[in-house]
């Protein structure tokens, strides 16, 4: 009866607190979101709830981290995002919650949130710009939509500029180097990696890598143990919050005969610097980039070889 309750006290504040219908009001900021559609405000939001550990991080980014009165679980950084009421998981939301923070604008996840949430946000009114950064570009583009709609355009500006910038000195430094061919795993049980369309293996690119499974249909794939070992990859990759004794490289560690296991090339990488599409992902970038620097290290190199 609550939750009814609230639904039907803001339904009738957004239709007659102005004294006219909600969309004879003219929009001052309009920006296009990550799933394509228009985001249209009078006003920069002021309230604003963010529903990705990733929104979060690029809402900060964009300066806008002030307005935020609500964050989903591990919405851990900057460590002031710790301090932001929580309104449940990105995929099982709090909507009573939600509601009565009464935001102006809600950022959501296109691919992770639950759709039938979000649709029925929207249906109450409530503006939503869905983020879904799918390459590495898109960070920035998301960043400086996000200053527009808080109204903090010269700091998102700035933090987009940053990046580029950042983006742009890592693709040039790694174009030329030799290809190393990567297994990355994100999930144990069942075993899950990466196709070619995710942002982790436009990573993996961008420092010279080839994705084993880049040809998959699916973007987050279940592999088994033998198509690993098919491919024998030169590197495996897992995302862990451990070192190079993460528990996942332990279980591959049992399959001698693969390459990877043989020359130690056993890597593990923290999970919010390569999974969330984010500035700092430019930091699990060049965190791979070293790694894979360092396996070519120990190659010989085909082309020298051939020189006379």
């Amino acid at each position: 009866m609550r939750y009814f309750t609230m639904l039907f006290r803001l339904i009738v504040t957004c239709l007659f607190c102005t004294g006219m219908p909600v969309n004879a009001a003219q929009a001052a900021i309009s920006v296009k979101d990550g799933a394509g559609h228009t985001v249209s405000l009078s006003k920069p939001a002021r309230r604003i709830v963010s529903l990705a550990p990733h929104t979060t991080e690029n809402l900060f980014a964009a300066g806008a981290g002030a307005y935020i009165v609500g964050v989903v679980n591990y919405s851990d950084f900057p460590v002031a995002a710790s301090k932001i009421r929580r309104v449940g998981d990105a995929n099982n939301l709090d909507l009573e919650a939600i509601i009565a923070l009464q935001p102006d604008l809600i950022v959501a996840w296109d691919s992770g949130n639950a759709k039938p949430q979000i649709e029925k946000l929207q249906q109450l009114g409530l503006m939503v710009y869905a983020s879904e950064p799918r390459r590495l570009e898109d960070v920035s583009v998301d960043i400086e939509a996000l200053g527009r709609l808080a109204g903090t355009e010269p700091a998102a500006r700035q933090a987009a500029a940053a990046f580029r910038a950042e983006h742009a000195r890592l693709r040039s430094q790694y174009a030329e180097r030799r290809p190393i061919s990567v297994f990355f795993q994100i999930w144990n049980r069942p075993l899950m990696t990466v196709n070619g369309a995710h942002l982790i293996s436009k990573v993996i690119n961008l420092c010279g890598g080839k994705n084993i499974f880049a040809e998959v249909s699916a973007l987050a794939p279940e592999v088994n143990t033998e198509a690993v070992m098919v491919a024998d990859p030169q590197v495996i990759m897992v995302s862990s919050a451990g070192e190079r004794r993460a528990p996942w490289l332990d279980e591959w560690r049992r399959l001698s005969q693969l390459q990877a296991v043989k020359k130690g090339r056993l890597f593990a990488v923290r999970p919010d610097l390569i999974t969330r599409p984010t500035p700092r992902i430019l930091e699990g970038a060049r965190l791979i980039c070293g790694q894979l620097d360092q396996v070519r290290s120990t190659i010989p190199n085909p082309a020298k070889l051939n020189t006379p």
